[in-house]
C-alpha cells in the first residue's frame, strides 16, 4: 500500500521517515523548494531527542548547531528573579530542550528518509486538494512551482500541512476555535562575543499591555514581543523607530543594538491560533500536527506534539497498510491516542492566556501572578511539575520497533 503527505514539516518528515522504514511506499509534497524559514518552531524537547536515539540519529542530532533552552525565571516584587522550571532535575540523558533551527532538523529527517527505497520527497510541490472516489479520499492533485498540475493517488492521504491546511479546508473541516488574547512578533538581534559565555536564561519583561522574551541562540538572541491580537497594523504603522523603543523599553540590556533591526519588514508576525478538529480523519484521509490542533506559542510545544502525532500514526498504521487492510476505524485509532495529550496541553495554554497573558496585556497587572512567584521562590518541588509537561508531554512516544536502527 502506499502513502502521501501535504507537508514537509516536522510531522510529515517524521513520518514519512517512519513509514519508509516500515518498507511503505511514501511520498512527502513539499511546496517550497527547501525548509528554511525564519522563526519557525525552534524547540526539541526531550520526547523528541529520546526518539532521534531510539531512530539511531542521536548523534547526527547532536552534531547540528544547537544551544541549550535556559530555565524559565520570573521576576520578583523585591527586584530578584525567581525559578519556574528546573530541566536539569529531569532524569539524565534527557535533562534539557534544545534549540535547533528547524530546517537542519528536516534536512537531517530527509536525508535519512532519502536512504530508503520507498520513499520520496517531492519539493516544489503542493497538494491542491484531494482525490475523491465514491466517499473515500484515493490520493492528492498537486501543483509544482512552474505550474504542472497532477494526481498522485495513494491509499492513505495525511494532511501535515500546517495550521491553514489547504486539505482541510478544502474537506470542508472546521476546527473548534479557543480564544486567544494575544499574537507574538518574532526578531533577531545580534549576540556580542562577550555574552558567549553566559548561561541562557530566559526571563520575560513586562510593561502594561505589553511583555517580550529573550531566547538565546548561538551568535543571536530571538525576540518574542508579545501584544494585544490584531495589533499589526498599528504597530507597523508605527513604524520601526517606535518599535526598536519599545524593544528597547522592555529588554535596556539590547538597547546598544537594536539600530541593527532595519526595518519592520524584519520583525515576524505570529497569528497566534489554538483550536482543534473535532474529528482528525475521515475516510482515506488523517489528519495531524498542526493541521488537526494548532498550538499556541506557550511552552514551546507545537513542534514536538507534530511528532508525537507522527510516531503514533506510523506505530498504529504499519502493520494495517502493509497487509493491505487500512480501516478508516485505524485513523480512529490515531485520534483516540493522541486526542488527551493534546487536550491537556491546550488546556494548560488556556490556562497560561487567561492568567498569565490578558491581564498583562489588558494592563490590569505588570507582571506574573504573585502565587506563581510564591509557590517558585517557596516550594522547589513545584518547578518539576512544568519542567516535566513541557519536556516529555502528557503522553511521549517511543519509537517502533521497525523503524529504530
Amino acid at each position: 500500500m502506499s502513502v502521501v503527505i501535504s507537508g514537509g514539516g516536522p510531522a510529515g518528515m517524521m513520518l514519512g521517515l517512519l513509514l519508509a522504514r516500515a518498507g511503505i511506499e511514501v511520498s512527502v509534497l513539499e511546496k517550497h523548494g527547501d525548509f528554511l524559514r525564519d522563526f519557525r518552531g525552534d524547540t526539541v524537547h526531550a520526547s523528541t531527542v529520546r526518539l532521534m536515539d531510539e531512530l539511531g540519529l542521536g548523534r547526527k542530532l547532536a552534531a547540528l548547531p544547537q544551544s541549550k533552552l535556559g530555565n524559565m525565571e520570573l521576576p520578583a516584587p523585591d527586584g530578584g528573579r525567581v525559578r519556574l522550571t528546573d530541566f536539569g532535575s529531569l532524569p539524565a540523558p534527557y535533562n534539557y530542550i534544545a534549540m535547533i533551527p528547524q530546517w537542519d532538523l528536516l534536512n537531517l529527517l530527509a536525508q535519512e528518509a532519502l536512504r530508503e527505497p520507498t520513499f520520496r520527497l517531492r519539493m516544489h510541490t503542493e497538494a491542491t486538494g484531494t482525490i475523491r472516489e465514491g466517499g473515500k479520499v484515493v490520493g492528492v492533485r498537486y501543483r509544482t512551482r512552474d505550474g504542472e498540475e497532477g494526481e498522485i493517488r495513494a491509499d492513505l492521504t495525511v494532511a501535515a500541512d500546517g495550521r491553514n491546511s489547504v486539505l482541510r479546508r478544502q474537506a470542508g473541516l472546521e476546527p473548534r476555535e479557543f480564544p486567544v488574547p494575544f499574537d507574538t512578533w518574532w526578531l533577531r538581534l545580534p549576540r556580542h562575543v562577550e555574552e558567549q559565555t553566559q548561561e541562557p536564561r530566559l526571563v520575560p519583561a513586562f510593561r502594561a499591555g505589553e511583555f517580550a522574551l529573550s531566547l538565546t541562540r548561538n551568535d543571536y538572541f530571538q525576540i518574542a514581543y508579545f501584544a494585544a491580537k490584531g495589533s499589526d497594523a498599528r504597530l507597523r504603522e508605527e513604524g520601526i523607530e517606535r518599535f526598536r523603543a519599545r524593544i528597547a523599553g522592555l529588554l535596556p540590556q539590547y538597547a546598544d543594538r537594536v539600530d541593527r533591526l532595519p526595518s519592520m519588514d524584519d520583525v515576524h508576525l505570529l497569528d497566534v491560533r489554538l483550536n482543534r478538529l473535532p474529528r482528525w480523519y475521515t475516510d482515506g484521509l488523517l489528519f495531524i500536527g498542526d493541521a488537526a490542533h494548532a498550538m499556541s506559542p506557550a511552552g514551546g510545544v507545537g513542534i514536538n506534539l507534530a511528532v508525537q502525532d507522527a510516531v503514533a500514526a506510523a506505530t498504529l498504521l504499519a502493520e494495517p497498510l502493509r497487509g493491505g487492510r487500512l480501516t478508516t476505524a485505524d485513523l480512529a485509532k490515531v485520534q483516540r491516542r493522541r486526542w488527551r495529550p493534546t487536550v491537556i496541553m491546550q488546556r494548560v495554554q488556556l490556562m497560561l492566556h487567561n492568567g498569565f497573558f490578558a491581564p498583562v496585556l489588558a494592563g490590569s497587572r505588570v507582571g506574573p501572578p504573585a502565587s506563581v512567584v510564591l509557590a517558585a521562590r517557596h516550594l522547589p518541588w513545584s518547578r518539576r511539575l512544568p519542567s516535566r509537561l513541557v519536556a516529555w508531554g502528557p503522553r511521549p512516544e517511543h519509537a517502533p520497533a521497525f523503524a529504530r536502527r
